[in-house]
C-alpha cells in the first residue's frame, strides 16, 4: 500500500499549493461600497473600464482595489480614494467648482468624516462622486479625469462671477438717459 500513497502525495501537494495560493491572493478583501442609484447606466460601465491602476501623488501612488458594488472604484490600503458612478447630477450650486483636465468638479466646503474631501462631477449625467483622503488630495482628480471624461456632458459648466453676463446697473435703479 505504500506505492498508492506515494502517488497521492504529489497531487495532495499540488492541491495544497493551489489552496495556499488562493488564500494568499485573497489577502486584500474587496472594499465594501454602496452602488449609486444609477450605477447600471451604460455610461458608468465606460468609466469603470477606463479607471487607472493607480491614483495619487507620484511619491505614494495608491493601487486600485476590488470593490463589491457596481460602478465603483477604490484605491489604497486602507482605501484612500473611493469612486461611485451613477450619483444624481447636482443642480446649480454655490459650492466651489473647478475644471480638472476638462472635467468640472464641485468640491464640498471642507473635510468630511475626518480628513476626507468629497468631489462630484458637474455638467455630466450620470455624475461621479469621489471621496479622497487629505493625504491624496486633488491629485486623484487629475488621475481620474480620463475615465470620467467618458461620461456625456449635459451642457452645464462651471462659471464664476466673471463669466456672468452684464445685466446693467447692479443696484436695480433705472439709469438716467442723457439730456438731448
Amino acid at each position: 500500500m505504500s506505492a498508492p500513497s506515494r502517488r497521492l502525495r504529489p497531487s495532495l501537494l499540488v492541491a495544497l499549493g493551489v489552496v495556499v495560493a488562493s488564500v494568499l491572493s485573497g489577502c486584500t478583501a474587496a472594499v465594501p461600497m454602496e452602488p449609486a442609484d444609477a450605477s447600471n447606466d451604460p455610461a458608468c460601465a465606460q468609466v469603470v473600464v477606463h479607471l487607472p491602476d493607480t491614483v495619487g501623488p507620484d511619491q505614494s501612488p495608491q493601487q486600485r482595489r476590488e470593490t463589491d458594488a457596481q460602478a465603483t472604484g477604490a484605491w489604497g490600503t486602507p482605501a484612500t480614494v473611493l469612486l461611485r458612478c451613477g450619483v444624481e447630477s447636482p443642480a446649480i450650486s454655490d459650492l466651489p467648482c473647478n475644471n480638472v483636465q476638462g472635467v468640472d468638479w464641485l468640491s464640498d466646503d471642507g473635510p468630511q468624516d475626518g480628513d476626507a474631501f468629497t468631489f462630484t462631477t458637474y455638467g455630466r449625467t450620470p455624475a461621479v462622486q469621489v471621496v479622497v483622503s487629505a493625504d491624496v488630495g486633488t491629485t486623484a482628480l487629475f488621475d481620474l479625469a480620463d475615465a470620467v471624461g467618458y461620461l456625456p456632458e449635459d451642457g452645464r459648466a462651471c462659471v464664476g462671477v466673471d463669466d456672468l453676463p452684464s445685466t446693467g446697473d447692479p443696484t436695480g435703479s433705472p439709469s438716467e438717459s442723457p439730456a438731448s
